[in-house]
């Protein structure tokens, strides 16, 4: 089945979609550059960006969505930006709370939340337990995390494991070391989706992006509308995915 002509943006299969889309919501800074504007304009623009790509992926169905906010090398910005991405998100995890019955998405934190403000983390613990309930469509906010650090504290907790001899070292696979990652249970992204121009992957989901599929575009995170959601998807359901193999 084709995507309705009704919506813009290019001809989808909806019976092949990505089971699990991964977004860096990047060029914020840019887009209130070029406008003049504060950087705190350009995240709160990307918030309202994030709002509208969620509800659409919702609507097609895809089950997994996970979106860089705020990564552990973003506390070198000034700290009038970082404090305005936290006041952003403060709000943002308000209105979770306050809309989740009409949403209706799972709300999963990846990072280490430790360093936040103690109100800030009491939201995300009662978003993230309010909202498990609804397993039809996962949000996982990486929220001051990178894909190293998570690596590393996976190691400390498998080696920890191992000392206390609850896992044998010779026997550990990629399955059994998956369990000890932020990510245990989620299907790896099969696209990841980075606007603004760049092309890296800049320490994001370093272990679950082996075999994913990557799409560039030159829009800023906040420009980013439904169609180029549509052209991404469309993008990676003309790639061949071949896992390593012929």
């Amino acid at each position: 089945m084709l995507f309705s002509k009704k919506t813009p943006g290019p001809e989808v299969d909806l019976e092949h979609l990505p089971r699990h889309i991964a977004i860096i919501m990047d060029g914020n800074g840019r887009w209130a550059r070029k406008r003049r504007l504060p950087r705190s304009a350009g995240h709160a623009a990307g918030a309202e960006t994030l709002r509208r790509i969620a509800g659409h992926i919702q609507r097609l169905g895809i089950p997994y969505l996970t979106v860089y906010a705020f990564s552990t090398e973003n506390w070198k910005r000034s700290p009038e930006e970082v404090e305005a991405i936290m006041g952003l998100l403060r709000t943002y995890l308000q209105e979770v709370l306050r809309d989740m019955e009409k949403n209706r998405f799972q709300t999963v934190f990846f990072g280490d939340l430790s360093p936040l403000a103690p109100d800030l983390r009491a939201l995300c613990r009662q978003a993230q337990e309010a909202s498990r309930p609804y397993t039809d469509c996962r949000m996982n906010i990486c929220l001051n995390y990178g894909g190293r650090d998570e690596i590393l504290r996976a190691a400390r907790l498998y080696a920890a494991d191992c000392l206390a001899g609850k896992a044998d070292p010779q026997r550990l696979t990629e399955a059994e070391f998956d369990q000890y990652l932020y990510s245990r249970g989620v299907p790896d992204p099969d696209l990841i989706i980075r606007p603004s121009g760049e092309q890296r992957l800049s320490n994001f989901l370093l272990w679950q992006a082996a075999y994913a599929e990557f799409y560039y575009t030159d829009v800023l995170w906040p420009d980013f509308k439904e169609a180029d959601l549509m052209e991404a998807i469309a993008a990676y359901q003309h790639r061949k995915r071949r896992f390593g193999g012929v």
